[in-house]
């Protein structure tokens, strides 16, 4: 089904389906990750904020030869602007995004010891890092049960009737009631995935989809 009608029912999905939805999952892939390529907290934050309106793939061709020589904020301060740029350059919005990075590496630097915060409230005070991208360090680097909506899980949480919602946060706020507990550290990643190899914004692949029983807007549930 398209993403036509996103708003039209916004019909929830029931309680117990939705635990169903989540086992289902977890079956398929019981310990998700990012495919952003990383090996500390920094390089997470570096390459989740140069991700915004790109791919995950261009990022890690990006970053593969970035982090290489400057995976520390100090040492992609030592870069300068133009040689940051010269990494990242194949990244959409390269150069807003070069700025916000080394401004975010000199107050890391300047006020957290060179060390990647573990609050929103410090997370969101770096340059360039909204929301979205705290909710994914906080999840992925810390383990908290966060849920960092982007275009797939809220075309996901929209479309299945797992978390209706007419803003990526109102579709947050439903997603951290509604999924339960002992899934909530793994259900962005699972959502994600779902989202962008599955439940795609065109042409969704509902026939191969293992959750389709559960969905709203899977072709047998349309009168």
């Amino acid at each position: 089904m398209s993403g036509r009608g996103f708003f039209a029912t916004l019909q929830p999905m029931k309680k117990e389906h939705i635990a169903a939805f989540f086992a289902t999952l977890k079956a398929a892939n019981p310990q998700p990750v990012t495919e952003l390529e990383y090996t500390s907290v920094f390089e997470l934050l570096a390459a989740v904020l140069l991700s915004a309106q790109a791919t995950d793939v261009g990022v890690n061709k990006a970053t593969r030869g970035l982090f290489a020589v400057a995976n520390t904020p100090v040492k992609m301060l030592a870069l300068g602007l133009e040689g940051l740029e010269a990494h990242i350059k194949t990244i959409g919005l390269y150069h807003s995004k070069a700025k916000h990075l080394l401004q975010t590496c000199q107050m890391l630097v300047e006020r957290h010891g060179g060390q990647v915060p573990r609050t929103r409230e410090a997370l969101e005070a770096l340059p360039g890092v909204g929301r979205k991208t705290a909710n994914v360090v906080l999840n992925s680097a810390f383990g908290e049960p966060t849920m960092a909506v982007d275009t797939h899980i809220f075309r996901v949480g929209n479309r299945t009737g797992l978390a209706p919602g007419k803003t990526p946060l109102a579709v947050e706020m439903k997603l951290l009631r509604h999924v339960p507990p002992e899934y909530r550290v793994d259900a962005h990643h699972w959502l994600i995935l779902h989202g962008r190899y599955v439940c795609k914004a065109r042409q969704p692949l509902c026939g191969q989809c293992q959750v389709s029983a559960y969905c709203k807007s899977a072709p047998h549930k349309q009168t």
